[in-house]
């Protein structure tokens, strides 16, 4: 994009020489021409952009000089040459980057840097490696990063929760488009809800960044950034996947990006259909995956007023109907136990971006939004008859509204010359106001919670040198449910050793507000009942200090490229927030969250990659972590208390392999490991689970493949790719899920999905 090539790299471009020379040429890869890369001098005095052909020219007195061409997703090139008076062809050819080693990333620092530049390490996802594990959705595609786990935890709903560096999902704050639009109870099945297809990349930064997002982002944050429009393009494709014989989903996926002549305006538009039939694991008729019914489409845009100034535009139109439980046709209330679940989310931002004083200086003015109505039921029929009457009378039918809304503006300045090097210095403020109404008349339920947090944050990202940098900044919040402001400082330092390697040291502070997050909104069912989550009157906002330590090399030679990435975590939570048991109720169990004493989560992550001549890639993650209580606590009322953290492994990881050996075939084959974990199970009458008690599970290798055969289409300048494949190809599954109406359905562990027998047709534009 031109726009932002300027604004990255501060690139003037020169009209005109009196007397002078003037390179000309292309710039091009093994899959054809680079549109809108970057090409300067090493000192920044002179540069242009590519057009959308690859084709560049750029004068400048004669001399010799350093060129640098840069394009995202591209390795940089690097070319010393000599000018004399004249004009001179000059041609660059540009490596594909697999592992997106040197890519423009944002969320680290809030503005846009090259990875290997950042002192904060933010992980890469982008669409290519979403196709490749046949990603259905956001939390598919999350399962594929270091520290990163992706959980259900609900037999009957199948509600999801990411798990970052060990903590729960209330731990981790989601962003679109760097927009904090997923409230708490978006978060229940948001990431279901948001398909591949939407998605551009996703950048992920793990360890507490709280000073850059405020609180709730004390194990990380995951930005989902939507399709940029690139090129006049258009992609269709359809997968069906038939789920362990038994049952089957279907999912459409449509994109067309249109984009004017002049790179001054463009739009991609996305649409998404998904179908899945309940799924029965164990023939008990109760479902173990819940039927799904996705309808999404969307739209991000840009315009560009000026050269220097700019408008991104993103919207989205979400649809879900979601049911399990008893598979019998009718109401969801005349089924002896189920959830149903009706959402219609809407959900936007609109940014404002204008550079001045020689691309030195920019304001960004940004709103983002969502509002989620749902409708919804979870119920259980009672056995006795005056209670069943009861029950029918009134059946626990509920809705939600809920309303995310945040403005800000943020200001960067370049100074060239600091104290000996370079630095940007980035201030802003915001207001993010948040809204959840969930009721169910029914059970006496009612979540009523108004969020309002004003932050204002303050950085400096200083380039010390070269090889030398220290980031330093801290954010300001006043949470409404916080007595005092909170100021969050974060720390970081970067040391780059040759090209080759870089390592990193950051501090942190965070805050989580005593409110109610997404796993605390959701109801299950437990020894016949209902289990609910409430606030105690005295909960107040648990603190947070979280180090990181790491060290990261990338080696190329002409035919391999490899490295790795060693990064060691700890964090420390001041009166962490845990769930206790109080007495049961007419409707089922009842939890209180609490203030405990702290808490500890600490270890090491491990990636490692390699490319051998781009026909063979390999990634892989694996992930050795503690968390612990202080103090031990209580889970399940009448057993002992436990120091460890429930459903979280001491060990897991992914690795991902990619055969590529020409542009027809192709082939991937990935896998997730799941470690070891604690996990509590209530009884229920007539479910195989006698007494309460607490349960290890067995560990799980969840490995999948896909092939795909390419076939050019050159009258319509198109491809189509035929692929399949199996997910779960071993059937690495839970074995003992609960049985009947009265199963707790927080019972539920390991691979979200059984072994599943997948085939599709994809056509796109070359």
């Amino acid at each position: 994009m031109r726009f932002i090539s300027f604004f990255l790299f501060g690139i003037i471009s020169i009209s005109s020489f009196a007397q002078g020379s003037e390179i000309t040429g292309t710039i091009s890869s093994s899959e054809g021409t680079v549109a809108f890369a970057s090409i300067y001098t090493e000192d920044e005095a002179y540069g242009t952009s590519a057009d959308e052909n690859g084709a560049y020219s750029l004068k400048l007195p004669a001399g010799e000089y350093k060129m640098i061409v840069k394009s995202q997703g591209f390795r940089t090139v690097y070319s010393n040459i000599r000018l004399e008076q004249g004009k001179k062809t000059l041609n660059f050819e540009m490596e594909i980057d697999p592992n997106g080693l040197d890519e423009i990333v944002v969320t680290g620092t809030r503005t846009a840097k090259r990875r290997t530049d950042s002192p904060v390490i933010v992980n890469l996802i982008n669409s290519e490696t979403l196709e490749q594990v046949v990603a259905t959705d956001l939390s598919d595609g999350l399962r594929f990063q270091p520290g990163l786990r992706i959980e259900k935890d609900c037999q009957t709903c199948n509600y999801t929760q990411l798990r970052m560096n060990g903590l729960q999902g209330g731990y981790s704050q989601i962003l679109v488009n760097g927009r904090p639009i997923f409230s708490p109870l978006t978060g229940l099945y948001g990431l279901e809800q948001i398909p591949v297809n939407m998605i551009e990349r996703i950048e992920v930064v793990r360890g507490g960044v709280s000073a850059l997002y405020g609180s709730s982002a004390i194990g990380g944050t995951v930005n989902v950034i939507t399709k940029i429009p690139k090129k006049n393009s258009y992609s269709l494709s359809y997968t069906f996947e038939n789920i362990d014989g038994d049952a089957n989903q279907d999912i459409l996926n449509g994109n067309a990006t249109v984009v004017s002549k002049d790179y001054k305006a463009g739009a991609n538009f996305f649409v998404n259909r998904r179908t899945r039939e309940l799924y029965d694991a164990n023939g008990d008729n109760y479902s173990e995956l819940p039927e799904l019914k996705d309808n999404a489409f969307g739209v991000n845009a840009f315009y560009l007023l000026t050269q220097d100034s700019k408008i991104n535009l993103s919207l989205s139109s979400l649809y879900e109907y979601r049911y399990g439980g008893e598979m019998v046709e009718g109401p969801a209330y005349l089924a002896q136990q189920s959830e149903e679940r009706t959402h219609n989310v809407l959900m936007g931002s609109l940014d404002y971006q204008v550079n001045f004083n020689d691309d030195k200086s920019s304001i960004i003015l940004y709103y983002g939004g969502q509002s989620t109505k749902r409708d919804h039921y979870t119920g259980i029929i009672p056995d006795d008859e005056n209670e069943k009457q009861q029950f029918f009378a009134n059946p626990p039918y509920g809705t939600s509204e809920v309303e995310t809304h945040q403005g800000g503006g943020q200001f960067n300045q370049r100074i060239d010359n600091f104290l000996g090097g370079t630095t940007t210095l980035t201030t802003g403020a915001e207001f993010v106001y948040d809204d959840v109404y969930d009721i169910i008349p029914s059970y006496n339920y009612l979540i009523d919670q108004t969020t309002r947090n004003f932050g204002a944050f303050f950085q400096n990202d200083w380039d010390i040198n070269e090889n030398l940098n220290f980031l330093s900044g801290f954010r300001v919040d006043k949470h409404n449910l916080v007595d005092d402001a909170i100021v969050s400082p974060r720390l970081s330092l970067l040391y780059k050793l040759k090209e080759t390697t870089q390592f990193r040291l950051g501090w942190g502070t965070g805050f989580r507000a005593p409110q109610a997050f997404d796993t605390d909104l959701h109801i299950a069912f437990a020894g016949g009942g209902i289990s609910r989550i409430s606030l105690a009157e005295d909960l107040f906002e648990e603190r947070s200090n979280s180090f990181t330590a790491s060290i990261n090399y990338d080696r190329a030679t002409e035919h391999f490229i490899w490295g790795y990435t060693l990064e060691g975590f700890y964090t420390k939570l001041n009166d962490a927030f845990y769930l206790f048991p109080l007495e049961e109720d007419q409707f089922g169990e009842r939890f209180e969250k609490r203030n405990g004493s702290g808490a500890t989560v600490k270890g090491f992550t491990l990636e490692t990659r390699a490319n051998f001549d781009y026909l063979f890639e390999l990634e892989a993650g694996f992930t050795l972590q503690s968390s612990k209580f202080e103090e031990p606590v209580k889970n399940i009322e009448g057993l002992e208390a436990k120091r460890d953290f429930l459903r979280t492994p001491n060990d897991y990881g992914y690795a991902t392999l990619t055969y590529t050996p020409g542009k027809r075939f192709s082939a991937s084959a990935n896998l997730v490991y799941t470690g070891e974990m604690d996990i509590v199970h209530f009884a229920g009458e007539g479910t195989g689970q006698d007494v309460d008690e607490y349960d290890v599970t067995p560990s799980f290798a969840e490995l999948s493949l896909r092939l795909g055969y390419n076939i050019p289409l050159s009258r319509v300048n198109s491809n189509m790719e035929i692929f399949g494949g199996v997910k779960n190809v071993t059937n690495a599954y839970q074995d003992d899920f609960d049985i009947g109406k009265n199963r707790d359905s927080n019972y539920i562990y390991g691979p979200g999905n059984p072994r599943s027998v997948f085939v599709g047709l994809k056509i796109e534009s070359l």
